[in-house]
């Protein structure tokens, strides 16, 4: 299955998860009031997260250069779950951070999941049209 929009989707992914991460483990403080925070947090949480982020990029970029089209849904079905979380914790909190977090998360969600949907598509009438000629 050639999917080539959503491999091009997920170096958004890499793009944020990477820099957020490293940012997050080494200038957590700097971070939050970029992402215009409300809050004062202890500096060891997010520092952790940072790691989880990084951690995170490395396999995306990792699904990435190897192209693991198979692992492409699990992208989308992961930040299913945590863009609604992140939105209800805003709700909670009321820190626009996590409305920030959200959107970015949103975008992309969105970006890939319809780069998904067109590259099936596609794909389902190349090859429908491929076997029709046969």
């Amino acid at each position: 299955m050639n999917l080539n929009r959503t491999y091009l989707s997920l170096y958004y992914l890499a793009g944020y998860l990477i820099p957020v991460g490293l940012s997050l483990m080494f200038f957590p403080m700097q971070l939050i009031k970029l992402l215009f925070s409300n809050r004062t947090y202890d500096d060891m949480f997010p520092r952790l997260v940072g790691v989880l982020l990084l951690s995170l990029g490395i396999i995306i970029v990792q699904i990435i250069r190897l192209k693991l089209e198979v692992l492409y849904p699990t992208t989308l079905i992961v930040r299913s779950i945590i863009t609604p979380t992140l939105f209800a914790v805003y709700l909670y909190s009321g820190d626009p951070l996590f409305l920030v977090m959200t959107g970015v998360l949103a975008f992309g969600l969105v970006l890939t999941g319809t780069c998904y949907f067109l590259d099936r598509r596609d794909k389902a009438a190349g090859g429908g049209a491929r076997a029709a000629g046969r």
